[in-house]
């Protein structure tokens, strides 16, 4: 079930990010998940519109939307190929004319995952944090769709 997020959902939301990160972003260190971790708690979920996917009273999924920007989409490698990705993305877009993300391109999981959802490249850069390459992706509501 989507839901808005509320706080008693942390623990949940922090474990569902860890157990998808790692999978996606194995050519990372552990020590950048560590950071990450307290800066998703600290600093991007309270700036974040955050949406939460719950399956029997636990979150096993998120997006977290700052403006047209996904922040972060995460589902939990044990929930995933049900189209929980999906259904949080479309809750994003529902109000939105855009949707913008960063990807690393060694994330093949996403990568995939998005280029079917019909994002589209807008560029490649260096990653500030980490170093390695991100890719610019753009999705963009077809004009026969309507507004949220």
């Amino acid at each position: 079930m989507l839901r808005r997020y509320a706080p008693a959902d942390l623990t949940d939301l922090l474990d569902a990010w860890y157990e998808a990160a790692r999978v996606a972003h194995s050519f990372l260190p552990e020590e950048f998940f560590e950071r990450e971790r307290m800066q998703i708690a600290d600093e991007w979920i309270p700036l974040a519109d955050v949406t939460v996917y719950e399956h029997e009273g636990h979150v096993v999924g998120f997006v977290a939307m700052v403006g047209n920007e996904v922040g972060g989409l995460f589902v939990h490698p044990d929930f995933q190929r049900r189209g929980i990705g999906r259904a949080l993305l479309d809750s994003a877009r529902e109000s939105r004319p855009f949707l913008e993300l960063d990807v690393f391109e060694a994330n093949e999981i996403g990568r995939r995952f998005y280029r079917a959802y019909g994002f589209r490249q807008l560029d490649r850069h260096m990653s500030e944090a980490t170093g390695h390459p991100e890719l610019r992706l753009r999705f963009e509501r077809a004009a026969t769709e309507p507004d949220g």
